[in-house]
């Protein structure tokens, strides 16, 4: 099937969907593409069973051909980071720097870590027989936060600033980490074992940062000499790709690298803002971000229900589902309480003790197109039947989480907010 005729069934798909959902939903718009992708695949293959039409075979054989890997970290990753960090509140980031900091590295990592062993004891109790390595390995592609999910869905729930701020930071930049802890125990799985962690994790994110640095900088200095706004557009565009570009080839993390340029663009448009407004008094820039940013989202939600067409099915897939949801949901609690111990309680934004904030931090995770993208990965080296658990288990939690949690995050972020209303009049009558 042409690329065209795909894209134009994507599109097709996001315009109905996003116009229903306007009109009469009322949902986040990101949430309403993947249900009903998924329920469209649903019925096409349901049809399909039991019609045998060419024309329709045709149209699923050329969905099933879609390369969400390809498409994701080789295509159109790097910019949508780069858009999502641009829309980060400086000041907020500097304020929560150490909690997000720890929760983009320690908490990735403890959660990884916690969801295999998890996973590997309650898997292996309902009849599965998994290696532990293999549950770690699918822990590392789980426990980092999307950034692409969290900055499409939390800035439309409402949530307090602060709080947003935190969750949208983490979930950039924890993405670095679960690449690492990926690449680390794959090397493990595979039998290589030739990789060093803290060299790797070295390499990965100070590499990357620095080679954003430098051409941000580089590149920045044209901006301040263009007065034309298409031309700062250009200029941007050119700087994710060819940080992300440079930091693939030497091994650096391109993730990483997409979103310290993308904080280091808008910190440094924030600075040079009342320049910038005599050229650019429209924002044509910050509008043609925004519009990248809500076209490359819907159409990920789009490719990301599409792929339940192409996911196997392997047997117990209720049970595969249930201990996938449950090993997540805690290992994600153990993750954000580890670093949050390790905080001064003053420290922790919203004014929350640690059984709040451990109980927003862990219903507010949302998986998407990177930890899709990255099972996706393991069919190169994988058998097919650990392919198919692996993968079937981090489709049910995308499922999961950008559904069932993404609707319900701001319900669970007012009982929060009323919970820690209520304990802080009683802290004050104590008093």
């Amino acid at each position: 099937m042409k690329i065209l005729t795909i894209f134009t069934i994507i599109l097709f798909m996001i315009v109905i969907v996003s116009v229903a959902n306007e009109r009469f939903l009322k949902m986040p718009n990101e949430i309403a593409l993947l249900i009903f992708t998924l329920l469209a695949c649903l019925l096409l293959r349901t049809f399909v069973s039991f019609v045998d039409v060419s024309a329709t075979n045709r149209l699923l054989n050329g969905i099933k051909g879609i390369n969400l890997h390809s498409y994701l970290i080789d295509g159109v990753l790097c910019f949508m980071l780069f858009a999502g960090a641009g829309k980060v509140s400086f000041g907020k980031f500097k304020a929560n720097l150490k909690i997000i900091t720890l929760f983009a590295f320690l908490s990735t990592a403890v959660s990884a870590l916690a969801y295999g062993i998890l996973f590997y004891f309650l898997i292996n109790a309902a009849g599965f027989e998994l290696s532990v390595w293999y549950c770690i390995l699918l822990g590392c592609i789980v426990s980092p936060t999307d950034p692409i999910a969290a900055t499409g869905i939390m800035n439309k729930l409402g949530l307090s600033k602060s709080v947003t701020t935190v969750i949208e930071s983490e979930s950039l930049f924890n993405d670095g980490m679960g690449v690492v802890l990926f690449i680390f125990v794959k090397s493990i799985v595979e039998n290589m074992g030739s990789e060093n962690f803290v060299f790797l994790m070295a390499k990965e994110v100070l590499g990357a940062a620095v080679v954003a640095v430098v051409v941000s900088a580089i590149l920045f200095k044209l901006i301040k000499i263009s007065h034309k706004p298409v031309n700062h557009i250009c200029i941007s565009l050119l700087l994710v790709s060819s940080v992300y570009v440079i930091c693939e080839i030497l091994g650096f993390s391109g993730v990483i690298a997409s979103v310290v340029c993308g904080m280091i663009f808008s910190y440094e448009r924030e600075k040079a803002e009342r320049y910038l407004k005599i050229f650019d008094s429209e924002n044509i820039y910050e509008h043609f971000w925004d519009c990248v940013d809500e076209v490359l989202n819907s159409v990920l939600f789009v490719i990301i229900g599409f792929c339940f067409l192409v996911i196997p099915v392997p047997k117990g897939i209720a049970i595969i589902a249930a201990v996938s949801v449950v090993s997540c949901l805690a290992s994600r609690a153990i993750g954000i309480s580890v670093p949050v111990i390790l905080v001064n309680r003053r420290k922790i934004p919203g004014g929350y003790n640690i059984p709040e904030f451990v109980s927003l931090m862990t219903w507010s995770a949302l998986k998407g197109g990177l930890t899709l993208a990255l099972v996706l990965s393991t069919a190169e080296f994988l058998s097919t039947e650990i392919y198919g658990l692996l993968c079937a288990s981090a489709f049910y939690i995308i499922f999961f989480t950008v559904i069932v949690q993404g609707l319900t995050t701001k319900k669970v972020y007012r009982l929060i907010e009323r919970h820690k209303a209520v304990r802080i009049r009683r802290e004050s009558d104590g008093l």
